[in-house]
């Protein structure tokens, strides 16, 4: 015989020749001949010395371990004390149960939605993020997620988790602010033949994602062509002079016309505007010589205008001091006035009758 301590905390399996025959718990112990000890931490997994299989007919020993059994396509999250410790993959697993609080949440990785009760704050801890894929949605998107290429459901703005696991899965995104669309630089010809180039943008937002996303492959690229079409037509139809005089009206047919079409992309046009029209370097020459033409024509009547009206003034104020000499004084001494200011210095000659010569010439009555 001989005397064994089991510690607080522990515990110890014995053996007998090699075969396991019962557990004892903390205090002091005999063991018989040929007996042995294995002593473990109750604060520590337990690593079986032999077939678990077998250890667990003593109903005493398995009474005070949790045996968890992890399958293919699941993991186990193992709590202490309501914190997380580790992540289990396929296999069994041992535990004591008479010292720590454990807690096992068995995660069933064939499906790709998180339903189980984990803290998001997880999400990104070493040893579980190798299991979870994340997409953001932003703010001002929206998105639809395929799963295994089929149609699954639409995402609003936010973060996403997901098991990792062998299903596919993938989010396509649409910007749901209002855009801007530009048709640059077009080349098209006048009713009359006139090369022009054209510069055209469109204003629009996508308010159906799943037409536009699932429905159609670059709805962007479709609206531009649309775009690009109906103003060729509209352009084709008109003379240059009027398309330069008719452009607003030109837009908003266009604009009208490719409505309709972009609601079957999942996208609504809500303006549309002609921002340039570009002439080629000889056209231009000529439409500045016109222009100057023009503009020499109405300087010409302006012209002739003020000096009918200047006339006719002149007209007016000889009549009124025709018919008024005090007001024919008036004008004689304005203009005498405005003689002496450039005058510096008068030098007078005469016969000594000076004075009376300026009665006579500011006299009224002569």
């Amino acid at each position: 015989m001989k005397r064994v301590r089991i510690h607080a905390g522990n515990v110890g399996l014995v053996f007998k020749s090699g075969d396991y025959k019962r557990v004892i718990t903390s205090g002091t112990h005999w063991l018989g001949f040929n007996e042995t000890v294995a002593k473990y931490s109750l604060t520590t997994a337990f690593n079986a010395p032999k077939a678990l299989e077998i250890l667990l007919e003593d109903q005493a020993l398995a009474n005070m371990l949790h045996v968890v059994n992890v399958e293919d396509n699941q993991i186990v999250l193992v709590y202490t004390y309501n914190n997380f410790k580790q992540v289990l993959t396929a296999g069994q697993y041992t535990f004591w149960n008479t010292l720590v609080d454990y807690k096992f949440v068995t995660v069933d990785l064939s499906k790709i939605e998180i339903t189980e009760n984990i803290s998001k704050s997880l999400y990104t801890n070493m040893q579980l993020r190798q299991y979870i894929r994340a997409f953001e949605v932003a703010a001002y998107e929206k998105a639809i997620m395929i799963v295994d290429d089929k149609f699954d459901k639409i995402l609003d703005h936010g973060t996403y988790h997901f098991w990792r696991n062998n299903q596919t899965i993938k989010i396509a995104k649409a910007d749901l602010r209002q855009l801007q669309l530009e048709v640059s630089g077009q080349e098209l010809l006048t009713k009359d033949k006139a090369a022009v180039r054209i510069n055209f943008y469109a204003q629009y937002k996508v308010v159906d994602i799943e037409t536009a996303l699932m429905q159609n492959k670059d709805y962007e690229k479709q609206l531009y062509t649309s775009l690009q079409l109906a103003l060729r037509a509209y352009v084709g139809a008109y003379t240059l002079d009027e398309l330069l005089e008719q452009k607003d009206q030109i837009a908003k047919a266009v604009l009208e016309d490719v409505k309709a079409q972009a609601s079957k992309l999942g996208v609504n046009v809500l303006h549309a505007g002609m921002r340039d029209v570009i002439l080629p370097g000889d056209m231009k020459d000529i439409m500045n010589q016109v222009l100057i033409a023009q503009k020499k024509a109405q300087a010409n009547v302006i012209t002739r205008r003020e000096e009918t009206a200047s006339t006719r003034s002149l007209l007016n104020t000889a009549k009124l001091m025709e018919d008024n000499s005090m007001l024919f004084k008036l004008k004689e001494m304005e203009y005498v006035e405005k003689i002496a200011d450039k005058i510096g210095e008068i030098t007078v000659a005469g016969n000594g009758n000076v004075i009376e010569q300026l009665k006579d010439i500011f006299s009224v009555n002569k």
